[in-house]
């Protein structure tokens, strides 16, 4: 470890956040169930049984075999199999990083829009500011899913079933992640306008300083304390915004497992009484969006003192 790397982590262990992080059993339980989540859908091909994607290591004979432990269980398929025979346990490690991918790349993906705009707006003022925010207005008046909803609807009958299965994960993260740019972009614009009249602002307009190294070297840094917190929440929003969508039939298709298209798909076989098909993906999805969501929280109170009672 270097001199600098080790300053850093020295100086990141005397913060408040590691010592309230310490003392909060939840945030801990929390974190270490969302890091186990995330690398094992990042070593899916290493950890799971069986690809889902490769039709040779499917076999429609072993579909709907129940968990291990059940009647007519099979001890090669630990979780049971879906209505393709696919090994339920490899179709939930790949569909967990299917959602992981597209909930932070939606969430990157608002933040760029929202960062951007919120700056532009709130340093900017004037008609900038009234034309970007109105469009905020316009946007926030319809809710995320109905908004994912039409644009989904638009660009399947555009590109047909086929075209949009093979695109369907980049077309997922542009809807979700343009659908939600606002509510970062009016936390940003906020927080712009109380630290451009700071005097570090007059300071660097004083030394010549342009606006864009103003805006993104010198107020940008201070007003991502909130921009944290919201993306932490959005990432669980967009990885349910995809359930959502996936089950409507808006999302990923069958042959690519999100924890939204495994629940989509095993719904109809409940009641012939395949449930784990459905439960089991429904299972990962509320623990997945629970800690996700408890972090948030946490991350909330501590970048806000007046809210924290650690």
């Amino acid at each position: 470890m270097t001199t600098a790397t080790a300053s850093s982590w020295d100086r990141f262990r005397e913060s408040f956040v590691w010592y309230s992080f310490k003392r909060d059993k939840v945030a801990i339980a929390s974190f270490v169930v969302l890091m186990l989540m995330v690398l094992a859908a990042v070593f899916a091909p290493l950890l799971a049984p069986a690809n889902p994607y490769d039709l040779a290591q499917i076999n429609i004979m072993n579909s709907e075999l129940p968990p291990a432990g059940l009647a007519g269980s099979d001890p090669a398929f630990p979780l049971g199999t879906d209505a393709q025979g696919r090994d339920l346990l490899s179709t939930i490690l790949y569909g967990t990083r299917v959602s992981l991918m597209i909930g932070f790349g939606a969430v990157v993906l608002q933040a760029a829009l929202g960062i951007l705009f919120g700056l532009l707006a709130g340093y900017l003022g004037g008609r900038v500011d009234a034309i970007l925010m109105r469009i905020a207005d316009v946007q926030l008046s319809f809710s995320t899913l109905m908004v994912a909803i039409i644009v989904g609807a638009v660009f399947k009958a555009s590109f047909g079933n086929l075209m949009f299965g093979e695109i369907a994960i980049y077309m997922l993260i542009f809807i979700i992640g343009v659908s939600e740019w606002p509510q970062i972009a009016r936390t940003v614009r906020a927080s712009v306008l109380a630290e451009k009249k700071k005097e570090y602002v007059d300071a660097a307009k004083v030394m010549g300083f342009g606006t864009p190294r103003i805006m993104f070297r010198h107020i940008l840094p201070n007003t991502l304390s909130p921009i944290f917190v919201i993306a932490t929440v959005q990432i669980a929003n967009a990885i349910i915004s995809e359930a959502a969508l996936s089950f409507l039939g808006l999302g990923m298709p069958e042959t690519q497992p999100s924890l939204g298209s495994l629940i989509k798909s095993g719904f109809d076989y409940i009641q012939s009484g395949s449930w784990w098909i459905t439960l089991l993906p429904g299972l990962v999805l509320v623990v997945l969006v629970l800690v996700i969501n408890l972090l948030g929280d946490w991350l909330r109170d501590v970048m806000n003192p007046r809210l924290y009672k650690g």
